[in-house]
């Protein structure tokens, strides 16, 4: 087989296709030569790259944070709305039906290992966090949003949202998963961020496969 000229393209190629083979057959079910016949690629040409299908998972959580941040940035150049409560509003309902997140959450919540989860609890904390408090304080600016602690607000929701919340990571069925998010809605509006709906809950709802 002939020399890869291109390494970069092959390394997206080979997160693309692992993200694809993990959505149709299931992570443990998915193998390393899985991805190699699909691809047509030698075994150095991927282990140039990854040591092992784990790795391959961890690249394809990263590829799936940079996504949301990027498209979190978007979203907060492209939304319009009469005061920052309602644009925050419609930004989170943008993301919780995305198609590509939820493609990548459909790989993500086939494997769940203690490493990921921190690792996106961290993430969550660190990175995503951050950017819904800047909207926060926006909207304590104009008067749509009345929270005392804009950064820890933003910490908690976003635990709670994702992992408190998160059907996979517990087992729960949809009535078990929309109580904690209607009672998440609640606990929110009393913390003066009040930007859960119900067409939110049920967007996330809809989003799981049940």
């Amino acid at each position: 087989m002939a020399r890869n000229k291109h390494p970069e393209e092959t390394l997206e190629k080979i997160i693309a296709t692992a993200t694809q083979l993990f959505m149709e057959k299931g992570y443990e079910q998915t193998s390393i030569q899985d991805i190699l016949n699909t691809m047509n690629l030698s075994k150095g040409g991927l282990y140039h790259h990854f040591k092992s299908k784990e790795e391959i998972l961890e690249a394809v959580m990263q590829k799936r944070t940079q996504y949301v941040i990027d498209r979190l940035y978007d979203l907060i150049q492209n939304t319009t709305a009469e005061n920052t409560k309602e644009k925050l509003k419609k930004i989170l309902y943008h993301l919780v039906t995305d198609t590509q997140t939820q493609a990548f959450d459909t790989v993500l919540s086939s494997h769940i290992h203690s490493h990921f989860v921190v690792n996106g609890i961290q993430t969550a904390v660190k990175k995503d966090a951050p950017i819904i408090c800047e909207l926060i304080k926006a909207g304590i600016k104009d008067g749509s949003l009345h929270t005392a602690q804009p950064e820890l607000c933003s910490e908690v929701f976003l635990i709670l949202l994702n992992y408190w919340a998160n059907p996979v990571l517990f087992g729960r069925n949809a009535i078990e998963t929309k109580e904690r998010l209607v009672y998440l809605k609640f606990m929110m509006a009393q913390l003066g961020l009040d930007i859960i709906d119900d067409a939110f809950i049920d967007a996330i709802i809809e989003s799981y496969r049940w």
